[in-house]
């Protein structure tokens, strides 16, 4: 989701299983409806936002439809993603039901409550954030649906939009998907794009932009370059990715493809690509400090891709502000949160 900056093999089985099966849910054609009748929702569950935000607010654990999404942004934003992104990033329901259960729990230790949402979206750089964030609460038009954001998905969205014959070769996706396909055990995510780009995994957690100076390749930064700005810098997705298309004159590896998604659509080096959030820090719901945690223990909960909209186009929707607390006094990111 916003701001974020990544299993086949016997060294990684029970990872494999999980990978292939969010693959081939990606795949799928149904994918998810976002506007539901509730006619299958269990009795009892919140089905509204205005419900959703009840139960925060009285901080009951309930479970929650699978009509209802979230989004962190912003506060003060009018649209589900910023101005320029043709996609939002979108926790599921899931998520959401973690949400209250963080609101039960820590209720009075409000930092842990929002820091411990926009770890679990997978936010970097949260030491130190300091932007007010919201949580947006939401259901979406009729026949509007989200998508699992494995590479696959996006590469067959782009040919759809674009017509991209040749633009993202198959042997490239092919690369992409099995790099972050064959990591070892107690490898992440973050290794996986390492391995793909060259940007250096210190460098990028620190909070370093990608370059030469930490190691980044030349398809990876060149595909960065022909994209032009990205939508947080005053550009749009659309061209982002045209440019990419029509610009981009290296080869067209898995890095390059790698990079236009991060330059044009905010899949930063957090991004899984299989449609599960991940974070280095502390899992708020594994009672062990960070680095005590598996990296499948930091793996976190579904997220999906739907065309950004502003709320004024929202069947319904509520905001929730977080109370991020003080930077720099967050020592549960690492210490764990009990």
């Amino acid at each position: 989701m916003n701001h974020r900056q990544r299993f086949l093999g016997t060294r990684a089985r029970s990872l494999a299983a999980l990978v292939a099966g969010l693959l081939l849910l990606a795949g799928a054609p149904s994918a998810f409806p976002l506007s539901r009748d509730g006619a299958s929702v269990a009795a009892g569950c919140v089905s509204t936002p205005v419900a959703y935000r009840a139960a925060w607010e009285a901080r009951e654990v309930r479970c929650v439809a699978p009509s209802l999404f979230g989004t962190a942004l912003t506060r003060g934003q009018t649209s589900l993603y910023p101005s320029g992104f043709r996609y939002a990033w979108a926790g599921s329901s899931t998520n959401l039901e973690q949400y209250l259960k963080l609101r039960a729990r820590y209720g009075d230790q409000p930092a842990k409550v929002g820091i411990g949402v926009l770890s679990y979206v997978g936010y970097p750089g949260l030491d130190d954030w300091s932007t007010p964030t919201d949580l947006e609460v939401y259901t979406l038009p009729a026949g509007v649906r989200a998508q699992v954001p494995a590479f696959e998905t996006w590469f067959r969205l782009l040919d759809e939009e674009f017509g991209t014959t040749g633009a993202y070769p198959l042997e490239a996706q092919r690369d992409l998907v099995v790099a972050y396909s064959q990591l070892d055990r107690g490898e992440d995510v973050v290794a996986a794009f390492e391995e793909v780009t060259g940007c250096r995994r210190d460098a990028l957690l620190a909070g370093e932009a990608p370059s030469a100076e930490i190691g980044c390749d030349r398809s990876f930064l060149g595909a960065l370059a022909a994209a032009g700005p990205s939508p947080y810098d005053g550009g749009d997705s659309r061209t982002c990715f045209a440019n990419f298309q029509t610009r981009y004159r290296g080869h067209r590896d898995a890095s390059a493809l790698r990079g236009a998604l991060f330059q044009c659509q905010d899949a930063g080096f957090l991004n899984t690509g299989v449609g599960l959030g991940y974070n280095t820090y502390a899992n708020p719901f594994v009672c062990r400090p960070a680095d005590r945690q598996s990296v499948r223990e930091r793996y976190t909960g579904r997220e999906f891709i739907l065309p950004s909209a502003p709320f004024t186009a929202l069947p319904s929707h509520v905001t929730i502000p977080l109370d991020l607390g003080t930077p720099g006094r967050r020592g549960f990111l690492h210490a764990g949160y009990c």
